[in-house]
Order: structure tokens, then sequence, then C-alpha cells
């Protein structure tokens, strides 16, 4: 059996790009499929995460400028080129099942260039904000749009989603929902004696890591001594807008941007807390990797991302969004608790568990066997 995952790049830092390549090295491991990652976008880099040599690797070459939108005139004029390379390598490869994960023009392309295949879209952002636009949304146009989103949606065998609430925000019946897999566990537990909390991500305003830095200034004032560290790379511009506020707010040498680690794990390791301020998250893998290192979380309960993972005052705090006085006030209560920072980190330890790779691939490999026979017996019958 033939499988494709198509995305834009592998290149890159990010949770998308790490899940896809977790998911092809346990693919690769412990089944007999032909795996294949097709990209348009790639620019002749190497993946950015390691990825099995099992795995057969393509990319259409497609120079979008991504600075701009993808409907902008200067990348509309590249949609005959991508249409037309998919369509010669899908129908070289002719597989089973394609799993698509990023939304642009292979979207509305792939239902109709793979008629005799599974097609699977997997949805890694929440729809919560798009939802509320088109709730009050009164333009025709948009309205016209969202139907025609809704269309191409339809036509896609399955809609995989990462948690039960955003259910919510996607019509149709050919909704499932399969968590992201947590794909490493220490063999140890953090000490959370180090004075330190620790936070990681794309930097980008969307992650909202201003209202943690302007949150520290009550930590500060209460624990001098404690630490934030600041782990990823990402947007320069507003990188430097957050060490400017860290300058303003006299805070140098209490918040420290250390740059992309590919030693996370360890990191945490050496932390006694996880924090989390982003303005949007649909399921925060980074949560995932903290509990398994025994950490305690404070977070926004942005929509549905975190709320999905933690369970409020068992395994993290759940402090409410935008809110910056309550997760300085979380932050100092699990500072100056040591028992409830100890025992939400080994709660977090052990409900990690339900996450584990085996669990989610298990789901995955279900619905590819059952559904693809059911799908091959349809398209025989035709």
């Amino acid at each position: 059996m033939k499988l494709v995952y198509y995305t834009d790049q592998i290149y890159k830092h990010g949770g998308l790009e790490r899940v896809i390549s977790n998911k092809l090295n346990y693919l690769a491991k412990n089944t007999d499929l032909d795996l294949h990652l097709i990209t348009f976008q790639n620019n002749n880099n190497i993946p950015c995460y390691s990825i099995n040599n099992k795995v057969n690797f393509h990319d259409l070459d497609i120079n979008y400028n991504r600075n701009i939108t993808f409907l902008h005139p200067r990348n509309v004029k590249y949609i005959l080129k991508h249409f037309s390379r998919l369509k010669k390598l899908l129908k070289k490869i002719k597989p089973d099942i394609i799993i698509v994960c990023n939304y642009e023009y292979g979207f509305f392309f792939v239902p109709y260039l793979a008629k005799n295949s599974l097609t699977i879209k997997e949805y890694h952002s929440t729809g919560h904000f798009h939802y509320l636009n088109r709730q009050h949304n009164q333009s025709i146009l948009k309205k016209i749009r969202y139907k025609f989103i809704n269309y191409f949606q339809s036509k896609y065998n399955y809609i995989a989603l990462l948690n039960k609430d955003e259910l919510n925000y996607y019509s149709g019946e050919n909704k499932i929902v399969i968590p992201n897999s947590l794909t490493f566990k220490p063999d140890q537990q953090s000490s959370l004696n180090e004075k330190c909390v620790i936070s990681a991500g794309r930097i980008a305003p969307v992650k909202g890591f201003d209202d943690l830095i302007e949150s520290w200034v009550k930590i500060r004032y209460h624990h001098p001594e404690w630490k934030l560290k600041i782990f990823g790379d990402g947007e320069t511009d507003y990188i430097e807008e957050l060490k400017n506020i860290v300058d303003k707010l006299n805070l140098k040498e209490n918040i420290l941007f250390m740059g992309p680690t590919k030693n996370l794990k360890q990191e945490m390791l050496n932390s006694s807390m996880y924090a989390m301020t982003s303005g949007m998250e649909c399921f925060p893998m980074v949560l995932l990797e903290a509990m398994s290192c025994g950490l305690p979380i404070v977070s926004y309960d942005c929509p549905t991302g975190p709320r999905n993972i933690i369970q409020d005052n068992i395994d993290g705090i759940l402090v409410d969004y935008k809110n910056k006085e309550s997760m300085s006030n979380a932050i100092i209560e699990l500072i100056e608790n040591i028992d409830k920072r100890i025992l939400l980190g080994k709660n977090g330890f052990i409900n990690a568990n339900k996450f584990t790779e085996h669990n989610v691939m298990t789901s995955w490999l279900n619905i590819f066997k059952t559904s693809s026979a059911k799908f091959q017996q349809l398209s025989n019958a035709k």
C-alpha cells in the first residue's frame, strides 16, 4: 500500500514539520507501507528533523513568494505549473492514501487528482477564529468563499482534527479526531528545584511572548532570583521588539532569549515549570513534552488547545485568556508552593501517557486499514 504525505516544506523548525517527521518515522519502522513525502517548495533543503531513509522524497519546486498571500498575482501565475506537476507525480506514484497537511492550492487539487485514493485533510491549527469570522461576516463575497471551502472539504474522505472542540468549527460528516502524539518519554523527571521557568516555540506575535514578559514584572518583584528562559527562533523584528520590552522593564537579568535548541528535553529537565501565553493554539505539542518531563504547566486558556491537554489544578493551571495578572499569580503560586509544584508535575508525567505514539498511531493505522479497504471496494464497484 502506498501512502503520501503532502505539505509545503520540511526544512524549517516547526510543529507541523516535527509531526510529519514523527509519523513517517513511526510508519517506516512499524509497517510495510510504501511511504512518500511530497513538498512543493523545499528548495533543495535537507529535512529539519531526521526522517527514515525508507521515505521517498519529491519536491515540485514551485517558487511561491511566501511573504505575500497565495492569491497575490505574483503567486497566482504558478497555479497551472503546480497543478500539472502534482498531477504528473500522483499519476506516477498511484497512492492508495494521500494526506494533505497544510492549506494552499494543493488542498483544492488533491480530491480531483487522487480520485482513486483515500484522501485525508489534516488541520493543525484551530478553526475557532475562522468560525467566529464566519458567524459575524456580512460580505457576500466571503460567504461565497466559505461555501467554496466547505465544498472542497466535503470532497475529502476524512477531515482530521486534533481535539473534540474543533468539531464545532467544521461542517460535514467526514470529521475524525486524532491528537498528535508524544514521541519522547524521558527516563527521569525534573527535580523541580531549579529557579527557572521555561517557554518555547516559534517567536511570533500569535505566540504571545510579550504577555509572558510583561507578566514577569510582578514575579521579579516577589522572586528576583527566578529566571525565564525562552527557546526558539522566528520573526527578527518581533524578537527585537520583545528584547526592547525586556530592556524597558529592566528584566535583562531575569529573562533570557536562548535561541533554538535541538535538546529541548534536557532544557525542560533543567527547569521547574513551563509557561505559555499563546493567543492561538490547537494542540500544542510542547505542553505534552513538558508534562513528560514532569513539569507543571501554567497556560492561558486560549481557545481549544491547552484545555484539551491540561486538567486545571491537576497537572497544570489554566488561567483566564489574556489575563497577565492571573498568569503572574499562578506562576508565583507554584514558585511558593513546592508541594503543589511536585504534585502537578507528577500528575502531568502520568497523564501524558494518554498521548503515547503507540496509542495515537494505532488510531491512524485503523483508519488506513478499514477505510482504505472500504474505499477500494467502492472503487472496484465503479
